[in-house]
Order: structure tokens, then C-alpha cells, then sequence
């Protein structure tokens, strides 16, 4: 039997750091991908089709809703952004951990979709910082910026429906908190007993081997 994979759910405000704190929590764990959605949004400058994001036309995409080949989808500032159901569906059956990244409407569809998912929260350290992180990427028109800024009090109000909170004040202790919450979800007895059938096997045979 194949250890199924965990899904996991990260959610937070734009400017929060999730995409670079995700992009290093693949980096540093084995057997954990980050599953690629289709968006509507204009691909912005450095970013790649597959790996950032599966740009995608509206009409495309809506036709994508109508046939049921989303796990989730929602619109978010005039974007439409999805998850593929059957990719996520078939790295869980290999035993891959798959991590996703959406807001959290989204978010809430996957868990009444998927109970066993686990979900995580990322905060900033206050709203001035968060105001900074935005305007330094300098990739969003002023109006954008303020838009979202004027979002994230919103998003933020819904982190009480997340397992896990993690705050990015310091980089490095936010990722080392995401790991831990990873690697504790994969010792869980469930998933131990699939992985350790072997050991298990041994040692309750009552029989000494070599």
C-alpha cells in the first residue's frame, strides 16, 4: 500500500511572503510540490508559464468551470485562478505532499472538498510592513497596491478558520515553522503505519531475525 500524500492549504494577504516562503519550504523538504494554477491574470515580468503560474484566456477557463476540472476556483481583483482536480488528485495517490497557495475562498472550498487537508495562515507583522512589501515589489500599478492593501484586512479576519498560524516577521523561524508543521503532519500514526509496515511487522512477530 502507498502512502497517500497530505494536502496543504497556505493562504494569506498579498505582500505576506507566501510565495517566497513556499518556494523555499519545497526547497528544503522531500516529497512536497507545489501544485501550478491556471489564472486569468496578465503574467507579469520573470514569471513562467508552468512553474509560476498556467496562463490562461477567460473564455478558456470558463469552459475549464463548466466541464469540472477545478478542485477550486474563484476571482480575486477581476482574476479568475483554479486548481487542476486531477493533478492534485493523482500526486496524492503517488504519495507526494502537495502544497497549494490560494486566498481564502478558495481555501474554504478545498477543505468542505477535501476534510483532511491541512491549512495554514500566513500573517505579516503589522500593516505598515505589509504596505512596504507591496509597494518594494514595484511590479503593481498604485491603485493595485491600494486595492489590496484595503483587501487584507478582510483576508486576515478569516485566519481563525486555518489549523496553523504562522506570523513572517523573521524569514528564516516563519519556514522553520512551516517545516515543523510538515514533518510533524508525517509522522502521524496513519501514515507511519503505511510508510513502517515492514518494521511493524517485526517487531510485533514475537520472532527474533537477524
Amino acid at each position: 500500500m502507498t502512502d497517500k500524500g497530505t494536502l496543504y492549504i497556505v493562504s494569506a494577504p498579498s505582500g505576506a511572503g507566501k510565495t517566497s516562503l513556499v518556494a523555499a519550504l519545497v526547497e528544503k523538504l522531500p516529497r512536497l510540490r507545489i501544485s501550478v494554477s491556471h489564472t486569468t491574470r496578465t503574467r507579469r515580468e520573470g514569471e513562467v508559464e508552468g512553474v509560476n503560474y498556467h496562463f490562461t484566456g477567460r473564455e478558456h477557463f470558463v469552459r475549464m468551470i463548466e466541464e469540472g476540472r477545478f478542485l477550486e476556483h474563484a476571482e480575486v481583483f477581476g482574476n479568475l485562478y483554479g486548481t487542476s482536480a486531477d493533478w492534485v488528485a493523482d500526486t496524492l495517490r503517488d504519495g507526494e505532499d502537495v502544497i497549494l497557495e490560494i486566498d481564502w475562498q478558495g481555501a474554504s472550498q478545498i477543505r468542505h472538498l477535501m476534510p483532511d487537508a491541512v491549512s495554514l495562515f500566513i500573517l505579516p507583522p503589522c500593516l505598515k510592513t505589509l504596505a512596504q512589501r507591496l509597494r518594494g515589489r514595484a511590479s503593481d500599478h498604485d491603485h493595485v497596491i491600494e486595492k489590496r492593501l484595503a483587501g487584507a484586512r478582510e483576508e486576515m479576519s478569516h485566519y481563525a478558520e486555518f489549523d496553523y498560524l504562522v506570523v513572517n516577521d523573521n524569514f528564516e523561524r516563519a519556514l522553520h515553522e512551516m517545516a515543523c508543521i510538515v514533518e510533524a503532519d508525517r509522522l502521524r500514526t496513519t501514515r507511519q503505519a503505511v510508510r513502517q509496515a515492514a518494521t511493524l511487522a517485526d517487531l510485533l512477530s514475537g520472532t527474533e531475525t537477524q
